[in-house]
């Protein structure tokens, strides 16, 4: 009996041996990745550790991922870094660093998301990286400022006529809504879209046309399906459950009958003469240029480029432009002092409906312009970068392939440099001789090499649209809405109707 005990503890001995034996090793293959990870981040900038795989991931609002961002931001300073699922991101809160970070090229690329990399497959403006990138943005200026989009500029005054078009076009449909509680959203979106699809495609629709209304639906429903899906840029592994797999084929579906729809307008342009739209400048210009065609990549001026230069064009701008205009007027009907004062402006500076000569004259609808763009920034987390090579920010080591977020609602909403920055204060812009004054850390259009290219012409409709339309009426609100708003690729306004009455000029 003692021998079997004997020979049952020598076992239990030797188990518990290879056991020891065992989680030793576990230890010191832990600690090693620890030390490893640890020796890598030793000159990153600082920030949460956060979980494995996850990342901070569960850390974010994900309904206001701006709000958590910005609240990191006064923990850890102006530059920060975390890691967003697969993607290490480094967050910057502060309007001089953006500055001096994305005017340098380091700083061009894109990061690597699947959304705009597996699906968009890095093809247009928004998503295209280095030869082609530089090549097709520096031709988009030159087309727009062809058409006319420059402070001084031979066109400038047929663009202007185009804009005012469906300005008026809007305000006829107002004039129907006098004294009633009306939605802007769908009027807004037909007009403002439609002077888009004039400039790009040299098309405009009807508003009951059927292509018209599905490229809406369209629009608003993938903006709202990006949004949500916005996890998988992180985890892409997500995209194989049923509920990501249904909102990735909804966007497929959607890019398929989209560009199906552009082949259409393609081959209606090859046709046209004229070249006052983007489509056919584009499609002037790919005749001038060797068609080449390499074993690996495809010509960048492809078909399928050119369908996705379009829908960066139309999409990003209308989106932005749209969700801009709406917030200014919805911020300047929640101030009826504000409003006043824009009235008696216009009163002793016009004779007749602001135009783009005016500009200068109106320094405090400017104000009441620029406010609105700080006080909602229409993309508050900001358009990601990545980084095309291993670089530094500030001292602290940044490797090749990091997202880069310029934090636009923290440089806005900063109250070091905005005072009592929750406040619709359109003063802020006014300097001491009364005239329009934007100081630095105001970047509605983000800066450095990757600035918004549509920025003058967003001017010019932000301009026209909200001037014409305040020249024109009073706005009120029977309640206040929630101003929070809803952010899914932009930061949209709630639902809310505005009541429309006629300005007694």
């Amino acid at each position: 009996m003692s021998a079997i005990v004997k020979t049952v503890m020598e076992k239990i001995l030797v188990l518990t041996d290879d056991w020891f034996k065992i989680l030793c090793a576990i230890f010191v293959i832990v600690s090693v990745i620890f030390w490893v990870q640890m020796w890598r981040l030793r000159e990153t900038p600082p920030g949460p550790w956060g979980l494995p795989i996850l990342g901070s991931l569960l850390s974010l609002d994900s309904e206001k991922p701006y709000i958590s961002l910005t609240k990191m931001s006064e923990k850890y300073g102006r530059i920060f870094s975390l890691r967003l699922g697969s993607i290490y991101t480094v967050v910057l809160a502060d309007s001089t660093l953006i500055r001096d970070v994305l005017r340098c090229e380091d700083f061009t690329g894109r990061a690597p998301l699947y959304l705009t990399h597996g699906i968009m497959g890095g093809y247009g403006l928004i998503c295209a990286e280095g030869a082609l990138w530089r090549d097709h943005r520096k031709m988009a200026i030159n087309w727009l400022k062809q058409l006319g989009m420059a402070k001084y500029n031979e066109n400038r005054n047929s663009l202007e006529a185009r804009i005012l078009n469906g300005v008026n076009g809007m305000t006829m449909e107002m004039d129907g809504q006098i004294g009633k509680e009306m939605n802007l959203v769908p009027v807004l979106h037909h007009h403002l879209g439609n002077i888009l699809n004039d400039l790009i495609f040299g098309i405009k629709y009807k508003n009951d046309d059927s292509t018209w209304k599905y490229l809406q639906h369209l629009q608003e429903e993938g903006v709202k399906s990006i949004g949500v899906s916005s996890c998988i840029n992180f985890l892409p592994f997500l995209r194989h459950l049923p509920l990501f797999r249904r909102r990735i084929r909804f966007l497929l579906d959607g890019k398929e009958k989209t560009h199906k729809i552009y082949g259409e307008l393609i081959a209606r342009a090859a046709q046209d003469t004229r070249k006052d739209n983007i489509l056919s400048l584009f499609l002037e210009e790919k005749s001038r240029r060797p068609y080449r065609l390499s074993d690996k990549e495809e010509s960048s001026w492809s078909d399928q480029q050119l369908k996705h230069v379009l829908a960066d064009l139309f999409g990003a701008g209308l989106d932005t432009t749209n969700s801009t205009i709406r917030w200014i007027l919805l911020f300047v009907a929640m101030n009826p002092a504000v409003q006043l004062k824009i009235h008696i402006e216009m009163s002793t500076k016009l004779l007749s409906s602001p135009k783009l000569e005016n500009i200068d004259d109106l320094p405090y609808l400017r104000a009441c312009i620029a406010e609105g763009q700080r006080i909602r920034s229409v993309v508050p987390v900001g358009i990601p970068h990545g980084t095309n090579v291993d670089t530094k920010i500030g001292g602290y080591r940044i490797p090749k392939g990091t997202m880069i977020l310029p934090l636009q609602w923290a440089v806005h909403m900063n109250p070091r440099t905005w005072r009592n920055p929750d406040n619709f204060t359109p003063e802020r812009f006014i300097d001491s001789n009364g005239q329009f004054n934007a100081p630095p850390h105001f970047i509605p259009f983000q800066t450095g090499k990757r600035i918004c290219l549509g920025e003058e012409l967003a001017k010019m409709l932000m301009f026209l649209f909200v001037g014409n339309i305040l020249y024109r009426y009073e706005l009120g609100l029977r309640e206040k809405p929630d101003i929070s708003g809803t952010c899914g690729i932009t930061l949209t306004p709630p639902d809310h109707k505005i009541i429309v009455k006629r300005r007694v000029v």
